[in-house]
């Protein structure tokens, strides 16, 4: 990461410099970097849209490498979208187009699951 990509997402009031940052350069960022970009990335989303789409990307790329870049986003998403807008997202890019069938076993393993499953379905728990 260089100076001026470093000033650009310090600076970015959103969280879409800092996502498209990990779209564009996926193929050669490293640990130290992407987590510095998703501090980023997490400072300017304030109703977690980007963290969202960030972990949708990630766990599409590679889920057992980026599952704790993709479990930081996740929080973060869940703290953020108050509205629900965006959370709703990730159960099935996350989990899987059966994460209904199987809300029970992953409310029970999973938090994020858990937290996320709560309040877009509140009435299901």
């Amino acid at each position: 990461m260089t100076n001026d990509d470093l000033q650009r997402l310090e600076n970015a009031t959103d969280g879409l410099a800092a996502y498209e940052y990990i779209a564009n350069h996926i193929d050669r960022i490293d640990a130290a970097t992407l987590g510095k970009v998703i501090d980023l990335l997490m400072r300017a989303d304030l109703n977690g849209q980007f963290s969202v789409s960030a972990a949708r990307y990630l766990n599409a790329i590679n889920p057992v490498a980026n599952a704790e870049p993709i479990d930081r986003l996740v929080k973060g998403a869940i703290e953020r979208d108050r509205e629900r807008r965006y959370i709703g997202d990730l159960l099935e890019s996350i989990w899987g187009k059966d994460y209904k069938e199987r809300a029970a076993e992953l409310t029970a393993s999973d938090d994020n699951f858990r937290r996320i499953y709560k309040r877009v379905f509140p009435d299901r728990l």
